[in-house]
């Protein structure tokens, strides 16, 4: 498959989360605290899934996991919000149905395996590591976005997932810089500047 088609869906992927930052952040900065829109946890849904295809198309572990771990607490999410049951019949299919596919193609059709993504032969196992400990740090931040959200009873963004979101997105940051990964780059720079004014919006809202 052509580069720049590979590179094109990790780019959309990346434009669906930035499009759910900068909604939050418009809204959070509307109402001089941090909100938590509805349309944060769609676009993270879809954004996953073809995020998920990026990484396999490149080969990558470190992106794969991440996502992989991260979906369910994007549903979940949904639910706490009660935005599942009223959503229309499209998404709810597309949202359980490729996942679905995407296994299917993993475990029956695709010629990848997990050993090939860990013999170092596409990249350096010290790199490897490194990011997967950068998506491990942020994705943590949504299980811990998860357990604070159900133990409140609703879907909020606390100071810990804010804090979690810029050292996870700093390690990923210095991941792409040694992958040479453009979508990556771009996706942690913005990222990284979005966490930062929330972490301030969060401290003027408490004083």
């Amino acid at each position: 498959m052509s580069n720049w088609l590979i590179y094109g869906i990790g780019f959309l992927a990346q434009l669906l989360f930035s499009v759910r930052l900068i909604n939050q952040w418009f809204l959070s900065e509307k109402a001089e605290k941090v909100k938590t829109p509805r349309l944060f946890w769609k676009l993270s849904l879809f954004g996953s899934m073809l995020l998920f295809i990026y990484g396999y198309l490149r080969n990558d572990l470190a992106i794969m996991l991440g996502q992989f771990l991260v979906y369910a607490v994007y549903f979940r999410n949904l639910h706490l919000q009660n935005e599942w049951k009223s959503s229309n019949i499209i998404l709810k299919l597309t949202v359980i149905g490729v996942p679905i596919l995407i296994a299917a193609y993993l475990i029956f059709l695709s010629e990848l395996k997990l050993q090939d993504l860990l013999d170092g032969e596409n990249i350096a196992a010290w790199l490897i590591v490194l990011g997967i400990l950068g998506q491990i740090v942020y994705t943590s931040r949504f299980f811990y976005q998860w357990i604070y959200s159900e133990q409140h009873e609703k879907s909020s963004l606390p100071l810990g997932f804010w804090i979690l979101s810029l050292a996870g997105s700093t390690i990923i940051f210095i991941y792409a810089i040694f992958r040479r990964d453009p979508v990556l780059l771009a996706a942690h720079f913005f990222g990284g500047m979005v966490y930062i004014r929330d972490l301030f919006l969060l401290k003027k809202s408490k004083k």
